[in-house]
């Protein structure tokens, strides 16, 4: 079975998160989601509007996802959750900001040098993204549309 791992926030889930786990399932037979920890979230980006463990729901009702985890908070290294989910792909979103030649040298670096990294195609959609979503609420607000 060719398992495949997918990460992200996930906050305000919407059809270009769909996309992306779509076309992680693509990828292989199983598919893991690792949803960001709430403080992870607040170190690297936001106060998330909503919680890990709602994130975490939202994700596994998803008809693309096998499983959906919450990941480690910052402290702990990323990588230490490779062991239990034992993938053959990571799949990184089309705007992810990780770099895909420093994940292929951390893994060679742990020993995961059979873990293909794969980033996806976006959505094709002038609202694929959470931060999109809401400026054009907030610009809707504000020209009075509501």
């Amino acid at each position: 079975m060719k398992k495949v791992l997918a990460v992200g926030v996930f906050d305000l889930l919407h059809a270009g998160h769909l996309h992306y786990l779509e076309q992680a399932k693509a990828l292989g037979d199983h598919l893991t989601v690792v949803v960001a920890h709430d403080d992870t979230v607040r170190q690297r980006k936001h106060e998330p509007v909503t919680n890990q463990d709602l994130r975490r729901r939202m994700v596994e009702g998803l008809k693309p996802v096998d499983v959906a985890c919450v990941g480690n908070p910052p402290e702990v290294p990323i990588f230490d959750i490779l062991p239990d989910i034992q993938p053959s792909v990571i799949a990184l979103g089309y705007d992810q900001e990780h770099v895909e030649d420093r994940i292929r040298t951390a893994l060679d670096e742990r020993g995961y040098s059979a873990i293909e990294v794969v980033r996806v195609e976006g959505l094709s959609d002038d609202l694929d993204g959470t931060r999109k979503i809401i400026a054009r609420i907030v610009k809707r607000a504000k020209d009075g549309e509501f």
